[in-house]
């Protein structure tokens, strides 16, 4: 309640300032308009019309300016509707001001010339006076002396460019240095008083020449393959690349233009993120006992993740790895302690501990995500460690699921096991083959299996590499 009053104590000064701002500026331009008719030189006689004439102008400006709502904006953002409603509410004075004089039988002369002065200085005045502390509060006055924050190269030169460096003309963090486009008609035209240099192609040579180690994307509804292409282009140039937010984001209204952020690999991959059947996935999994082998992985702990967000009656996490467990545990305890969680160290191959667990805990649904999955380390020398975690590891828990009723098995498997070229992918599709032929000898457990891809920042995934590699600024192997 003290800060609601603070704040309301603090705009009804301002307002007070401003309007004491607009009652000088009436003052000033109704002398100022009598001392141009008068040619520079006011006597006493004049001096006395002007005080009293100003007597009946000034109230008949302020109340005309305050019906009118000039006093509801804000001059750090003053703008073209600032000033037209500037504009419509003089031009109203230059009427009222006249009628008032007739009206009420004001002795005093008042000259043609100075009713037709006095508007036009007063708009000067006023609309002047918004847009130079607006210059003010954006650095402009000063920012042509001294340099401010670090420079920094943007490319494109669209509408979302142009509002960047709207945007970054506020911020003391960044000063542009100048644009870069492919559209040749835009070379050496200027944008809120930035250069677009020249085409993309030019990066190396314009950061070379302006001392810039960082470039803004601004690009947010350019194809995956441009965006890739001007990366390709920061990382080549050895520059920190940051980009805007996406289009959709944007137009959403939840982030700004000027919320740059570093590049994602999601942003150059061009696929659409899957959208979960949320209301199936409730039936599924909301009140039931489910056990995740595999948990503490990368793929295992995120499956944990989004199936606590449906409410289970009990989380069996079972990894073999102490320290992954561990963190799982501390992390749920943390975010989501409403939820029921097991902490069950043991191996999948281990038949005895995985028969334990599931007879224990009586879970309905099992998400068997444990496995070997690293491409390369599974070849040669791990191929048989391969097989028996993949291929035995997944029977073994399978069949303790068909003994113990489990209701349903998903096998999490890999797109790898397509036609297999590698070990790792043989191994998944053995380990499918065997879901398979189990599912035929038994009625009781429902058999699934599911393809994951290359999963944003798995362990053992290529993508965790390419993220460090854009971070220390390429190249993108």
């Amino acid at each position: 309640m003290l800060a609601i009053i603070k704040r309301q104590v603090r705009l009804n000064i301002r307002t007070a300032l401003v309007l004491g701002h607009d009652a000088v500026a009436s003052v000033l331009a109704w002398a100022i308009a009598y001392w141009f008719r008068f040619n520079f030189d006011l006597s006493p006689s004049v001096w006395t019309d002007i005080s009293l004439t100003l007597v009946w102008v000034v109230p008949t400006q302020a109340v005309i300016f305050w019906a009118l709502g000039l006093y509801q904006g804000i001059w750090r953002y003053a703008s073209l509707p600032d000033l037209k409603r500037i504009l419509f509410a003089v031009s109203l004075t230059a009427l009222a001001v006249p009628l008032i004089v007739i009206m009420f039988r004001v002795q005093t002369p008042v000259p043609r010339s100075v009713l037709l002065l006095d508007p036009i200085l007063l708009i000067v005045m006023m609309s002047g006076s918004r847009f130079m502390y607006r210059l003010w509060k954006e650095h402009r006055l000063y920012g042509l002396v001294s340099k401010r924050g670090e420079s920094v190269l943007v490319l494109g030169a669209g509408d979302a460019a142009v509002m960047l460096v709207k945007e970054l003309m506020r911020s003391d963090q960044w000063q542009v240095a100048g644009l870069l486009d492919d559209d040749r008609a835009k070379h050496g035209r200027l944008l809120h008083g930035i250069k677009v240099l020249g085409t993309l192609n030019e990066l190396q040579h314009w950061a070379d020449t302006l001392s810039v180690r960082h470039v803004i994307i601004a690009m947010p509804s350019a194809t995956q393959a441009a965006l890739r292409n001007a990366v390709s282009l920061c990382s080549s140039a050895k520059l920190t690349v940051l980009t805007v937010p996406s289009y959709q984001d944007l137009v959403s209204g939840r982030v700004t233009i000027s919320q740059v952020r570093r590049v994602e690999v999601e942003d150059l991959l061009g696929r659409d993120p899957v959208m979960l059947d949320n209301a199936g996935l409730h039936g599924f999994l909301t009140g039931q006992v489910i056990m995740v082998t595999g948990a503490g992985g990368s793929i295992g702990s995120e499956l944990c993740r989004q199936i606590a967000s449906y409410k289970p009656s009990l989380l069996v996490l079972f990894e073999l790895n102490e320290f992954a467990l561990y963190s799982l545990h501390e992390e749920f305890a943390e975010t989501i302690p409403d939820v029921p969680i097991i902490a069950a160290i043991g191996d999948a191959k281990n038949r005895l501990r995985v028969r334990q667990v599931i007879q224990t805990h009586s879970p309905q649904v099992i998400f068997h995500a444990a496995a070997y999955k690293h491409v390369p380390l599974m070849e040669e020398v791990n191929s048989w460690e391969a097989i028996r975690n993949n291929v035995f590891g997944t029977y073994t828990v399978a069949e303790e699921a068909i003994a113990n009723k489990v209701r349903k098995f998903v096998l999490i498997s890999t797109d790898k096991a397509i036609n297999p070229t590698n070990v790792m992918g043989a191994s998944k599709r053995l380990a499918e083959i065997v879901c398979q032929a189990l599912q035929r000898a038994t009625t009781t457990t429902y058999f699934e299996m599911v393809r994951f891809g290359n999963v944003l920042g798995s362990t053992g995934s290529v993508i965790p590499k390419f993220r460090a590699q854009i971070a220390q600024g390429g190249p993108v192997t």
